[in-house]
């Protein structure tokens, strides 16, 4: 057997192992760095359009090598998980519910890949002593679409997802940098024409056109912040909680794909439509015991039940007043105060116009306090809107 055919022999060796393990795709590139890439990395840093969450580095960002000394080959893999929640929590009047983004629904997808990966990975040496690899997922140096694409899982679409021809882009992605010289396959040629739809549908406009995000504007970046959400997004975000799918949702190469076969990305009800005024007292250890498995509690319990606080007041919800006042006076949190205040002025009521006068003399905090004067503007907007109708 010549050189070229004992590494393909390896190669379909690898994806056989692959789909034992229950990876529902597997594709192969060279090592190259990512010289195009690297080039719109720098307009996207140059346009303030990071998120603050990826490798600073852009030389490992886009040069494989500087993860793996001698790399030689990529290898991407590629998991499909449900679009469509089946059993979808009862609902009850005036028991407001959030939603987390399909990527939160079942058992943190970076656990998941990182086990598939660790497998392939020890088959790997197995088939072959020398071989050197390092896996990532998510958090890696490398972009997990930039590799995806090159290896022939799918295209990165408008919407700044990787889409791949069987799953649409309900696929979360890991890859490996190995030594071995694997035959690289071919990259997708299909992609997104002259569709926009996800382009026009973006609840904040954050996605630029020719497929670039300003990750800023970005309502899943935005409900992931520790900090306060400028007030222009915030009735932009509406329930959601942790993360956004309507790019996704929208995108028509989705339509009708639903994949449910791996066990450990079925979701929960409760976790991926929680009640919202529970979240408001629910402490850490109440937060890690329902939340722990998700990768949305990556960020800690203060961004979710921040966005729950902007979700009751997107409902308008009165039976929430009492919470959001204590809210207010009593936790610890500036931004839990402080968008407690912003909620109360969007609700009204005079039971929240008096803990709002109450605040703005015992308030310590200079941004608390910007908002607590912001809640008493909104409640005589209100009342002015109200009035003129």
């Amino acid at each position: 057997m010549n050189h070229q055919g004992y590494w393909e022999q390896t190669k379909q060796a690898i994806i056989r192992y692959a789909e034992e393990i229950g990876i529902d795709k597997i594709g192969f590139s060279s090592a190259d760095p990512f010289l195009t890439l690297k080039q719109r990395l720098l307009e996207h840093r140059e346009k303030g359009y990071e998120s603050g969450f990826e490798e600073p580095d852009l030389d490992k960002r886009t040069d494989p090598s500087l993860s793996l000394e001698g790399a030689r080959s990529l290898i991407s893999i590629a998991l499909a998980y449900p679009a469509k929640l089946t059993n979808p929590p009862k609902s009850e009047p005036g028991a407001y519910r959030g939603i987390m983004c399909r990527a939160a629904w079942g058992t943190d997808y970076h656990h998941v890949l990182r086990e598939k990966l660790d497998k392939l990975a020890s088959f790997i040496r197995q088939l072959e002593p020398h071989a050197q690899v390092e896996s990532m997922v998510d958090t890696g140096s490398l972009s997990d679409r930039a590799v995806a694409e090159r290896a022939g899982l799918g295209w990165v679409g408008k919407n700044c997802a990787l889409i791949t021809p069987e799953f649409g882009s309900w696929v979360y992605l890991g890859e490996m940098v190995t030594n071995l010289p694997l035959p690289p396959d071919t990259p997708v040629e299909e992609g997104c024409g002259d569709c926009n739809i996800c382009v026009d549908a973006c609840p904040t406009g954050a996605l630029v056109q020719g497929g670039q995000l300003d990750s800023q504007k970005c309502v899943a970046f935005l409900t992931q912040v520790k900090d306060f959400i400028p007030e222009q997004y915030r009735a932009k975000i509406g329930n959601r909680l942790y993360g956004c799918d309507t790019c996704q949702t929208v995108c028509p190469k989705n339509r009708g794909k639903h994949f449910s076969h791996h066990e450990e990305f079925q979701p929960d009800p409760e976790i991926a439509k929680p009640l919202l005024r529970p979240l408001l007292t629910m402490s850490n250890k109440e937060f890690k015991q329902k939340f722990g498995l998700s990768s949305s509690s990556w960020r800690g319990k203060k961004p979710i039940q921040r966005n729950a606080i902007l979700a009751l007041a997107h409902f308008r919800d009165r039976s929430a007043v009492p919470d959001l006042i204590q809210l207010l006076e009593n936790d610890p949190r500036e931004v839990i105060r402080g968008t407690a205040a912003w909620a109360l002025g969007k609700i009204g009521g005079n039971e929240a116009k008096d803990a709002l006068l109450q605040a703005l003399e015992k308030e310590a905090s200079g941004e608390v306090l910007s908002e607590v004067r912001r809640g008493l503007e909104l409640l005589e907007e209100n009342k002015l809107s109200k009035s003129s109708n």
